[in-house]
């Protein structure tokens, strides 16, 4: 399996530019449906964005959702794990 973008959390005396969390959850999300979704069809992957954006209180925008969904579905999918 491919390894997941870090993501670092660790605070420090520069301040950060606005929005700076809500990229953080939307670099989330996206990592975890190139985990799950890949290869399937663009409609389905900017689903899986859009609902799981929602429910960490992002307003998705669609464009992005749509450039996120094109790259994601036309990744070849993970084999099965089966550890």
């Amino acid at each position: 399996m491919e390894p997941v973008a870090s993501v670092s959390l660790a605070t420090g005396a520069l301040p950060r530019p606005g929005g700076w969390q809500m990229q953080l959850r939307v670099d989330y999300v996206v990592n975890r449906v190139m985990q799950t979704h890949r290869g399937q069809s663009e409609d389905a992957v900017a689903q899986a964005i859009n609902d799981q954006l929602r429910s960490f209180g992002v307003v998705p925008n669609g464009r992005q959702i749509a450039q996120y969904a094109q790259v994601i579905s036309s990744l070849p999918m993970l084999p099965p794990n089966n550890h």
